[in-house]
């Protein structure tokens, strides 16, 4: 195998390195950087990847790209001579390029290890993800779950590629709502201790209702949070009963959801309402910011709307609490990716916090890295009759209420199929059978959401969702089910097999193995374009060509013994995978379903 090759397990990783030398023997050293285009062809009798780099590159040095593309080729055959077979040109100058199965061998045994073909990442920055933010006082509902998912399979990628990484609930918990909040709760004499979240939820709306109808409700609730910015010690005991009464019921949705996000990563308004006086008064002092009818606001050129970030009345606003959270990502945690999930009615208001932010130079680590600001704008959950999920009296549907609806659909799914004394699942205790059926529920709303281009609505259909069959959840994990299976029908573990020799004398083996190397690829493309549904596309395919694999090549009754080992061994290697993959999304992968 040649250098290039031995250094990177993953083909289109070779194969770029491979072109981008042969571009650079080719024309010269200053298009090195040229982007070869290594993409996978449409059709297998073509080769298994094409170069598509020679029509743009040649309108840009006015020449033939056929005849670029032939120059290329032949730079590359020293390369590529223990990698593929002899690129072909075909067209207006693609390249068609075709591994070697000896190839395809070295670089499976090479990705078969606990890295999974996963190349870590060199940048020591951490990476910050706000997501869940949570208001205190108020019930979760079906969006917050989306911004929590999202936010902790974002999390789980980046960690898996090496990084640092803060997941950030920034709580509403501070500000004139809860102060009346806390108004409306002293003067009923409720007992705080007490309350729970559906509770305190009711009685929020109730304040904002008097304070609305009532000027004077108004006026004392502004005199509470007052007293609250001041550290009344009373009002701040209760404040933090609000805070505890919101956390406990968040706590229990997180567990259900195996979602990474625990207390230590709670940071709300609160934390940062010192630093506010000081992010005005900087962006005074820079020149950024001016004064308009008592306002203080931040203008932007080519732009009418300014960002305010100080109210007439000496008050502070979502922008200003947003800006001292970006200096403090960036500055104090040493982020240089800060990516905020929140829905897609909040896209204007972070263009203007991140614009600020940059004008000012916020955006910088202290060791002079400019930070990419990403704001994740995800769409609505829709009821079937495509307007945003609601119960039948109109009311948002809380999180709650659909975690256990996902749980019990899973569970009834899992037990019907357990009644079949065929089924893997047959003889389980019933705590078992819900066990699984929880993993499968949960799996179904997290994948059903994850699937999906983030930015679209999509409607909730829970029987969809639900299915073994199709793109969805259970079938992933039913697939990844099976392949323990058939190690238990074998009577070996994966570790058994683990030194095998990999045998690809049929096609579905070979595009087996093509599958299972795009694995590494993938990961870092999504940690690139923060699109978890390219994963989920991912595992769909793999699964599927696994499945036509295994109809087609008999794993248990394979002719030799050395082929049901090679065959067994790349099962395990699917398993693994879809495990692993299953986890970033923060799915479980039950060993029996």
């Amino acid at each position: 195998m040649s250098e290039v090759s031995t250094q990177i397990a993953g083909p289109v990783e070779v194969l770029e390195q491979a072109f981008r030398n042969a571009i650079a023997a080719a024309l010269g050293d200053e298009h090195r950087d040229v982007d070869p285009g290594i993409r996978p062809s449409q059709n297998p009798k073509f080769g298994d990847y094409q170069a598509n780099f020679a029509m743009g590159l040649a309108k840009q040095l006015e020449t033939d790209p056929r005849k670029l593309a032939v120059k290329v080729a032949q730079a590359a055959r020293a390369d590529l001579a223990d990698i593929a077979e002899p690129p072909e040109v075909a067209g207006p100058g693609f390249i068609n390029i075709r591994l070697k199965d000896a190839a395809l061998v070295r670089m499976l045994t090479a990705m078969d290890n606990d890295a999974l073909g996963v190349v870590p990442d060199t940048d020591q920055h951490a990476v910050v993800i706000d997501l869940c933010s949570v208001n205190v006082a108020k019930q979760m509902h079906v969006g917050h779950l989306r911004s929590t998912i999202i936010g902790d399979a974002l999390g789980r990628i980046f960690e898996r590629l090496g990084r640092t990484v803060h997941r950030e609930n920034h709580l509403g918990d501070w500000g004139l709502p809860i102060a009346m909040v806390l108004h409306h709760l002293r003067e009923a004499g409720t007992d705080l201790d007490s309350l729970a979240l559906d509770e305190l939820d009711t009685a929020y709306r109730a304040a904002q209702h008097d304070a609305e109808a009532d000027p004077s409700v108004m006026e004392a609730a502004k005199r509470t949070l007052v007293k609250l910015q001041q550290g009344d010690d009373e009002l701040v005991g209760d404040w933090k009963r609000l805070i505890e009464c919101t956390l406990k019921a968040l706590d229990e949705a997180l567990v259900v959801l195996n979602v990474k996000l625990g207390r230590e990563n709670n940071r709300g308004e609160s934390t940062y309402r010192d630093k506010l006086p000081g992010v005005v008064e900087a962006f005074r002092k820079a020149n950024l910011a001016k004064e308009d009818g008592g306002a203080i606001v931040v203008a932007f050129e080519g732009r009418k709307r300014p960002l305010l970030i100080q109210k007439s009345d000496g008050g502070y606003l979502y922008a200003t609490t947003d800006l001292a959270a970006i200096r403090f990502r960036t500055y104090e945690l040493n982020a240089d990716r800060v990516i905020y999930v929140v829905d897609a009615r909040q896209r204007d208001h972070f263009r203007d916090v991140f614009d600020a932010a940059r004008l000012i130079g916020w955006d910088e680590t202290p060791d002079g890295i400019t930070a990419q600001l990403d704001h994740i704008p995800f769409g609505s959950v829709l009821g079937p009759d495509k307007t945003p999920l609601k119960t039948r009296s109109g009311e948002n549907v809380t999180l709650k209420s659909l975690l256990d609806e996902a749980c019990q659909r899973g569970a009834d799914e899992v037990r019907r199929r357990a009644a079949d004394p065929k089924a893997p699942t047959h003889g389980l205790t019933g705590d078992e059978l819900a066990q699984i059926g929880r993993a499968v529920g949960i799996g179904a709303i997290k994948y059903a959401d994850l699937s999906t281009d983030l930015v679209r609505d999509y409607v909730f259909d829970m029987d969809r969702m639900i299915t073994f069959e199709g793109n969805t959840g259970p079938y992933l994990q039913y697939a990844h089910a099976r392949i323990c299976s058939i190690f238990a029908k074998a009577g070996v573990e994966p570790a058994d097999v683990a030194d095998a020799t990999i045998s690809l004398t049929e096609s579905a083996e070979r595009r087996l193995a093509l599958a299972l190397l795009k694995y590494g690829g993938v990961v870092v493309d999504v940690a690139r374009s923060l699109e978890p549904h390219r994963l989920c596309t991912y595992l769909y395919e793999l699964a599927d060509t696994y499945s036509t694999f295994y109809e087609q090549c008999p794993v248990l009754k394979a002719q030799t013994e050395s082929l049901r080992r090679s065959r067994l061994r790349l099962c395990g290697l699917v398993r693994r995978v879809l495990a692993s993959g299953l986890d970033l999304l923060g799915i479980d992968a039950p060993l029996r379903m």
